[in-house]
């Protein structure tokens, strides 16, 4: 099933390849296991407010910063 999480999944996996971070680390510092945290960013599973501040945090970002609408150039 896919669940439809964009933008949110957009710019965790943009803000992560900016800064050149690894998901599975940001995974962790945010609670989550590698494979739940990778069903959430590719949109398998729901992401819900309370992880928007888990992995705002772990991100090192303000919570709103997941909301913005980015052209990635698609």
């Amino acid at each position: 099933m896919v669940i439809n999480n964009r933008p949110v999944s957009d710019n965790i996996l943009r803000i992560i390849s900016e800064r050149g971070y690894k998901q599975s680390a940001v995974a962790r510092k945010a609670g989550y296991s590698r494979q739940t945290f990778g069903y959430m960013v590719h949109n398998t599973r729901i992401i819900r407010p309370e992880d928007i501040q888990r992995i705002a945090f772990a991100l090192g970002v303000e919570p709103g910063e997941l909301f913005k609408d980015v052209d990635l150039g698609a």
